[in-house]
């Protein structure tokens, strides 16, 4: 006799980071390690993100042949560092950039000012070990450049440095981002951080830090300037 059964499928529903994807693709929108996405996350998926991921985090700790269930110290890692990553250490990606008041330059400032150090959290994307270390900002203003708050320095810095990435284009990133917002003659961006994917793998050199800068405009051009600055950031230390 015919078998006259009708199988019903039921469609699979994309999880939540492949929605996300879809968008980011269909926006020709780049998503590297290092990039803000912020503009093609829904209100409510990051919390579905930390359900996916951390559900996927806990399939890790399986195959690392770690017995979540009878452990009560990582029954609940998975979800625990899934929630870590997306709002934290790389809060960054998915967070908009904080408010920035700009304001006008009234009294035609034109010297140096120097803030820092201002310390800074952030994650080597070849092994996501921490990268922590200051940054220092020089800025020379002109009479139509733009003035943000001390503590702004510190905002923008955190939400860039939050992410996985590799120290020198987290620097060109910052330097990037000040520079669009203030408009200077110059801008010095140094930082010098540990990272702990030579601290706690590899070589395990406990001793060796990087420092790197980006020097725009007058900073650049200036070798006294530009020495003054590193002078005056170097008794900071």
């Amino acid at each position: 006799m015919p078998d006259d059964t009708i199988a019903i499928f039921k469609p699979v529903q994309a999880t939540v980071s492949h929605r996300i994807r879809d968008r980011l693709l269909a926006r020709r929108t780049r998503f590297f390690a290092n990039d803000n996405i912020a503009a093609c996350i829904e209100p409510g998926e990051l919390d579905e993100l930390v359900d996916e991921v951390g559900a996927k985090l806990q399939h890790v700790l399986e195959s690392l042949v770690i017995d979540t269930a009878a452990d009560h110290n990582t029954r609940d890692t998975g979800r625990r560092v899934a929630k870590m990553f997306i709002h934290e250490v790389f809060g960054g990606r998915y967070t908009v950039m904080p408010p920035v008041t700009e304001f006008p330059n009234a009294s035609a400032l034109d010297e140096m000012m120097i803030v820092g150090p201002i310390t800074v959290r952030s994650a080597c994307s070849h092994h996501l070990c921490p990268i922590i270390g200051k940054v220092w900002v020089g800025v020379m203003p002109n009479k139509h450049s733009n003035l943000i708050g001390l503590s702004k320095y510190a905002r923008l810095a955190q939400w860039i440095m939050s992410r996985p990435q590799i120290q020198e284009e987290a620097v060109v990133q910052l330097a990037d981002l000040l520079q669009q917002k203030m408009q200077p003659d110059g801008l010095a961006v140094l930082m010098q951080a540990d990272h702990f994917c030579m601290q706690w793998r590899g070589v395990k050199d406990s001793d060796a830090r990087m420092t790197n800068s980006v020097m725009r405009g007058s900073f650049r051009d200036n070798p006294s300037l530009r020495g003054e600055f590193l002078s005056l950031i170097r008794g900071r230390e």
